[in-house]
């Protein structure tokens, strides 16, 4: 708890990334990885927010697409609606990946952390290390820790720079609103007498006012800040 409270009350991403340290490194975990995700991308992860440790077994960083390509286990959170246990076994020429009812032997092993909010999926993390504790208590320790570092990284990094919550105009938000409702371009455009060009362009005139990359993100931002319904 002490932990959450102080990546709740995180300033920078480094903070956090320090107190995710601290709790889960003397637990055995010292491998890191926290990004946003939602079932409608194709993909999965939309955005990384923090990759460390020697996730690939030969001593050498990571970026972001390399660990999701390589690890097809983070998929499973599509599935998943609490915590896992996940294990690296090597393979005939290929390393293999599977969900365990908890860890042992050796190994890279570890815990993946699904985090929902309004609109279900909305990111996750995954800690792993070669030797750690899957206690039921560091598990939903964990949890927690994780959910806030996702919250508190989200808050951090995807925030409009430079503009105050609540700037959408009443079009940019008439359009999100109809698009989180699955509405199609077209029908939008007929409902509210615009054209379809006109309600792309105000669609991507809300992701840039919210500082976000993908509509998805826009809609989760606009209702988190109480612009649209969910």
């Amino acid at each position: 708890m002490r932990a959450a409270l102080e990546i709740e009350s995180a300033r920078k991403l480094e903070s956090i990334q320090a107190a995710v340290r601290g709790f889960a490194g003397p637990y055995g975990y010292d491998r890191f990885v926290l990004f946003s995700a939602s079932s409608a991308n194709e993909d999965v992860v939309e955005r990384i927010y923090w990759v460390e440790g020697d996730w690939l077994g030969d001593g050498q960083g990571v970026d972001a697409q390399t660990y999701v390509r390589r690890c097809p286990v983070t998929r499973h959170i599509l599935n998943a609606r609490e915590a896992f246990f996940w294990k690296k076994e090597p393979g005939q020429g290929k390393e293999r990946y599977q969900v365990i009812r908890s860890p042992g032997g050796p190994g890279v092993q570890g815990l993946q952390v699904p985090v929902f909010g309004p609109l279900g999926l909305e990111g996750a993390m995954s800690l792993g290390g070669e030797s750690v504790d899957g206690s039921a208590r560091v598990r939903l320790g964990l949890s927690l820790v994780a959910a806030a570092a996702f919250f508190s990284a989200r808050r951090l990094l995807e925030a409009p720079a430079g503009k105050a919550l609540g700037s959408l105009s009443r079009r940019e938000r008439e359009v999100l609103a109809w698009t989180a409702a699955g509405r199609r371009h077209a029908d939008i455009a007929a409902t509210l007498g615009l054209s379809e060009r006109t309600v792309e362009n105000h669609l991507r005139s809300a992701r840039r006012r919210l500082g976000v990359a993908t509509t998805a993100q826009a809609i989760r931002m606009a209702i988190r800040n109480g612009e649209i319904e969910g």
